[in-house]
């Protein structure tokens, strides 16, 4: 009889927290571009520090990024 009143609940609360993990993040990257969570980039070291202050391992994953202005980092 608990579990009848509890599943409701709990449904309640998974939708609830579902809608708060897709609320949308705003970046200061092109508009036109579109982010890629897989991208397909060499395994090469080369990092590059862009305009959002984030260091990425190399230019491709800070284009997938849509990071913007990126410059060579750490001398290397």
């Amino acid at each position: 009889m608990k579990r009848a009143r509890i599943l409701p609940k709990l449904a309640l609360a998974l939708v609830l927290s579902a809608g708060a993990l897709t609320v949308a993040v705003q970046s200061d990257a092109d508009p036109g571009c579109k982010k890629d969570n897989n991208p397909i980039c060499p395994a090469i070291y080369s990092p590059v520090i862009c305009d959002n202050g984030r260091v990425y391992t190399n230019s491709c994953f800070a284009q997938a990024d849509c990071a913007t202005n990126c410059q060579a980092y750490g001398g290397v």
